[in-house]
């Protein structure tokens, strides 16, 4: 592998800017330095007037593989991924066969070797019946345990409280919840499908699956967490009352309770639902303009520690059946940087924050070895973006398997120019080089 140096870049790092040099070498970052001299055969990229950011860690996506390949693989999504500055993604359990066992989570890893874009990890899946499997869950070896404590995932959902309890009590491991109460969700529905039949109005998702629902899910989870000293982090919050739940007293490194929020909950509110229905709708639904004014307020004071996309696709002719048929999910990582991006450029975040949010904190709570940061010594994952180059999503320019994206149509204002994965210039301008370079990424015990 040649080297390659990347001139006066503004690389953003660690509540920094700074104009620097960066020599990458054997896949890492060698040296940091301003005016660092050319050596013999390297590659050199000139990014005067460029941000350089470490590559974003998306810690909640559903890349389909195995037994959904018909919306999305890990090959396409991971490319997707990288064209929008995801060097790294932790992929959920809800596949077929769905990962509730430590002979297929490493049949996943097996699968993704090779195949993948950019570094990958899974987690596995907690059910009321595989207590056996998570307790003797090897922390270095994968993400984290996934719990669905709501009917997204069908029979997944862990819903039995003594078991519950004894995961708590017992995983040594960062168990990341889905919150939304069932019994609350199964009330609500049938209320509406008295009125409507099944074709109720995608309008009426977010009285579905409603605050309630996700506030006594996630209080519950919360209490007992503090209750069994559990290591919790909580996924896609949607709702203000969720938020006096999580506390920015402590570094995100210091916290045993930590909260994610997705780019579509920062993006949209309810009035999304009249211009694009089925398309916006996700589990937890997306609510009213208040709730996305708290999220936003949580994210900016640190209550709120992590920013994931829940990358989830489906086929239009999925998506476009009538709500009770309907799946809940969008793809989103292509998309998810460049939108925070358009955040930046309005004033509504800093670039620090959004590193900070994507890279730094996901490395930090799933303790993700020598990843995340602009460091020398560390995994070249980097990011390099032209701020100023405007760009529509169309579906001729959309890289995900379904073909589609709930933001065609939205012009945003910054560009992913370059994108490496472990030291290899993976993306560039719209085309990719060579073989898929990820890798397993590897934990702290």
């Amino acid at each position: 592998m040649k080297n390659t140096l990347l001139k006066n870049v503004r690389a953003v790092n660690e509540g920094k800017i700074f104009e620097t040099d960066i020599r990458i070498s054997r896949g890492r970052i060698e040296k940091i330095a301003s005016a660092i001299p050319a050596e013999p055969g390297e590659t050199i990229i000139d990014g005067k007037g460029k941000y350089l950011l470490p590559g974003m860690i998306d810690d909640q996506v559903h890349f389909r593989e195995p037994g959904l390949t018909h919306k999305a693989d890990l090959l396409t999504e991971s490319r997707a991924a990288v064209a929008g500055g995801i060097t790294s993604f932790i992929d959920m359990p809800n596949t077929l066969p769905q990962t509730v066992s430590a002979k297929l989570l490493e049949e996943k890893f097996r699968i993704a070797e090779g195949r993948s874009y950019a570094n990958y990890s899974f987690m596995l899946g907690g059910t009321n019946d595989n207590l056996d499997e998570l307790l003797a869950f090897d922390r270095s070896r994968a993400a984290g345990i996934k719990l669905f404590l709501g009917s997204s995932t069908g029979n997944m959902l862990v819903d039995d409280r003594e078991v519950l309890e004894r995961i708590f009590s017992n995983v040594d491991a960062i168990i990341s919840v889905h919150c939304e109460d069932e019994t609350t969700i199964r009330n609500n529905l049938e209320k509406y499908r008295m009125l409507y039949g099944d074709d109720i109005p995608m309008a009426m998702h977010p009285q579905i699956r409603s605050e309630e629902a996700c506030y006594l899910s996630s209080s519950q989870a919360v209490a007992l967490a503090k209750k069994t000293g559990a290591r919790l982090h909580v996924f896609h919050l949607s709702t203000a009352s969720e938020m006096e739940l999580f506390d920015n007293r402590l570094p995100t490194a210091q916290k045993k309770i930590t909260a994610e929020v997705c780019i579509h909950h920062l993006l949209f509110d309810d009035n999304a639902y009249l211009h694009k229905g089925s398309l916006v709708k996700w589990n937890p639904a997306i609510k009213g303009e208040k709730h996305r004014k708290a999220l936003w307020k949580a994210l900016l004071d640190g209550r709120i520690d992590v920013i994931a996309t829940d990358h989830a696709p489906h086929t239009l002719e999925e998506k476009t059946k009538p709500y009770i048929h309907c799946p809940s999910g969008a793809p989103m990582v292509q998309h998810a940087l460049p939108v925070l991006l358009d955040f930046y450029q309005k004033g509504q975040i800093t670039l620090t924050q959004i590193v900070q949010k994507t890279a730094h904190n996901p490395a930090i709570l799933f303790r993700i070895k020598e990843r995340g940061y602009i460091r020398e010594g560390y995994h070249a994952d980097l990011t390099l973006v032209d701020m100023n180059a405007p760009w529509e999503v169309k579906r001729e320019n959309i890289l995900y398997k379904c073909g589609w994206s709930p933001l065609e149509g939205l012009t945003l204002s910054a560009r992913i120019t370059h994108t490496f994965v472990n030291g290899v210039l993976t993306y560039k301008t719209g085309k990719f080089t060579g073989i898929p370079p990820g890798r397993r990424m590897e934990f702290a015990g």
